[in-house]
């Protein structure tokens, strides 16, 4: 699974203020699966999608040739 980071806030903002939050919400009401990972050798807050890697599909075998 592969992820997007859209956005970084510091961890150290207001008491109360949460604008990773509030950044992720938007996100979501727009219709984009949006939420907040902690990153905690950078101490910040990530707002990020997931994304899935493509799933490969096997070809089908060709079936053995009479003759």
């Amino acid at each position: 699974m592969d992820r997007t980071v859209l956005e970084r806030f510091p961890a150290g903002g207001p008491r109360g203020h949460w604008p990773a939050e509030e950044y992720a919400g938007a996100r979501r009401e727009e219709g984009v699966p949006a939420r907040v990972v902690m990153d905690l050798a950078s101490d910040a807050f990530l707002v990020v999608v997931e994304q899935r890697a493509p799933e490969r599909t096997r070809e089908p075998e060709a079936a053995p040739v009479r003759e």
